[in-house]
């Protein structure tokens, strides 16, 4: 199994493409769900989130506001690094088991979301491929602007604040110009698709992993005789 890398900028259409993947039968990890599990009410992570900046960033339930929250980060380089430290390592984490966990259930390949796959760095090496979702500039500000309810600025703001979407593209191994309609966004999706599934370096890797296991179980086996054979000597 190997891991396709998906990225983007703020609102060009990542979890558009990653339903496609999924509604195709593809295995996927979305960085964003992960997030919220791993600051579900209770867990280590929201403590330790409610112990540093209290609680104005919940909800009457207990969960995470994270709209408050990131208005609290935004500006504060200290309080954004804190909020980093919290969430990423356990985010990562989590998404790394996941993918252990499709690998032994025999998937080729899973997608994973990672917005910041680029300005973290923290997971690049496990990408053997990677996408990039674009859109037209414009098309990015009102994207934003009407899902997070941001005046103009404060969507500039936000996206500027992220690697620009050219670099990305110069990174990346396949593009998705999420610009048009559904339609061609789908298009390109699935032409990714085929070309991934041509991808022999699913088997590549299984046979690395299957040598290694027996290699170890050989080893094993050869200890476990020496000792059978010392016990009876």
């Amino acid at each position: 199994m190997f891991i396709v890398g998906l990225t983007g900028g703020l609102a060009t259409g990542k979890s558009t493409v990653l339903s496609i993947f999924r509604d195709n039968g593809i295995a996927v990890i979305d960085a964003d769900e992960v997030a919220r599990k791993v600051l579900e009410p209770g867990t280590k992570g929201w403590k330790e989130l409610r112990d540093y900046f209290g609680e104005e960033v919940l909800l009457p339930d207990g969960k995470v506001n994270r709209l408050k929250l990131g208005e609290l980060v935004f500006d504060n380089i200290e309080k954004r690094r804190k909020l980093n430290a919290i969430t990423h390592p356990r985010i990562q984490l989590a998404m790394m088991k996941s993918a252990i966990m499709y690998f032994f259930s025999g998937h080729s390949y899973v997608v994973m979301e990672v917005p910041l796959l680029f300005e973290t760095g923290k997971l690049l090496n496990f990408m053997h491929k990677i996408i990039t979702v674009v859109c037209e500039d414009h098309q990015q500000l009102e994207r934003l602007c009407k899902r997070n309810d941001f005046s103009e600025v404060v969507a500039k703001k936000r996206i500027n604040c992220q690697m620009p979407l050219e670099q990305k593209v110069a990174k990346s191994h396949f593009v998705i110009d999420n610009s048009g309609d559904m339609a061609s966004t789908v298009s390109q999706t699935e032409s990714i698709m085929k070309v991934l599934k041509r991808s022999k370096f699913n088997w590549y890797f299984r046979t690395i992993i299957a040598i290694a296991v027996l290699s170890i179980a050989c080893g094993i086996g050869h200890v476990v005789s020496n000792l059978f054979d010392n016990n009876n000597t």
